[in-house]
């Protein structure tokens, strides 16, 4: 992710709008370099992350980007593995689940927040790519997919409701967290984890970790009801991820996070390019000052 960041920060040199604003440009005309950015910024993620991935885990060689094939299959062959067309779907679905579902979370709002001080695309998604980067936000589904191989080394070939709920029971009892399952704003089985199910029941029935994600999913939201600590007992996009990648061979999983920015572009810089457009100011956090503190806790100063 360092990498990744820091490649995306290196393109400001090239950025139409950081030039357009530095000869003098009307307000009403910044959405358009914005666009112009963002586009660009876009065409060359697949190349970059690619390249990354085969310099750190392969060959270093990466495929030239070919112009009649879409944006997913050019991110599946660059990184090596376009002759599989299920992972090349795989990538087109994976794409698109994590572009972005609210403004809400750290990659997004971290954009949106540099971007407000007029920072050019590159250096706003740059900043919304270290943020993505902390353990909290991009690397779930790595955290996930380590539990899984955890109680799959625990429980081997029992995938019985037991063995599993106890799996469960003795995650919970340990002090740590059910990883995969709740969600900061959704109440119900997030739509893009079906969406991964579905590609699994179609490409990977018989896939042993499939199937052990399959008897999480069946038991873990009463087990989490039971237990009566969380909002929502119902599985996340982080929830099935990680197993797709890994069932097609892409093992290497502090790249997760970088496949992860490359479809987060996708959702933050068109909101960049909304919030131009709109003329929206520069964000600013709210004060709290030592009197509303002692306030609240009823102190005396």
């Amino acid at each position: 992710m360092a990498q990744f960041s820091i490649a995306v920060t290196a393109l400001e040199r090239e950025s139409s709008f950081a030039k357009a604003y530095a000869r003098g440009i009307k307000k009403a005309e910044y959405w358009e370099h914005t666009f112009e950015d963002s586009m660009d910024l876009i065409a060359r993620l697949p190349n970059i992350a690619s390249r990354i991935y085969r310099n750190v885990f392969k060959d270093g060689k990466v495929p030239a980007t070919q112009k009649d094939k879409d944006f997913g299959w050019n991110l599946a062959n660059q990184l090596g593995f376009a002759e599989n067309s299920d992972f090349v779907e795989l990538m087109r679905l994976y794409l698109t689940i994590h572009s972005d579902h609210e403004g809400g979370n750290v990659s997004a709002h971290t954009t949106h927040l540099v971007g407000s001080a007029l920072s050019s695309p590159y250096l706003s998604f740059a900043a919304g790519l270290n943020g993505l980067a902390g353990p909290l936000h991009g690397l779930a589904n790595q955290e996930v997919l380590n539990w899984l191989v955890e109680m799959q080394k625990s429980v081997g070939g029992d995938l019985s409701d037991k063995a599993i709920t106890d799996y469960l029971w003795s995650t919970l009892k340990a002090g740590r967290v059910v990883p995969g399952y709740g969600h900061a704003v959704l109440r119900k089985t997030d739509p893009r984890y079906v969406s991964q199910r579905e590609f699994a029941q179609k490409h990977l029935p018989d896939d042993p970790m499939f199937k052990l994600v399959s008897q999480v999913y069946k038991i873990a939201p009463g087990v989490l009801t039971e237990y009566g600590k969380t909002k929502n007992p119902y599985p996340n996009v982080d929830a099935h991820s990680g197993v797709l990648l890994q069932y097609y061979g892409l093992t290497e999983q502090s790249f997760y996070t970088v496949l992860f920015g490359v479809s987060r572009a996708l959702g933050v810089l068109p909101q960049l390019i909304i919030d131009r457009s709109l003329g929206a100011p520069i964000e600013r956090p709210k004060s709290f000052s030592t009197d509303a503190w002692a306030k609240l806790v009823g102190a005396k100063i």
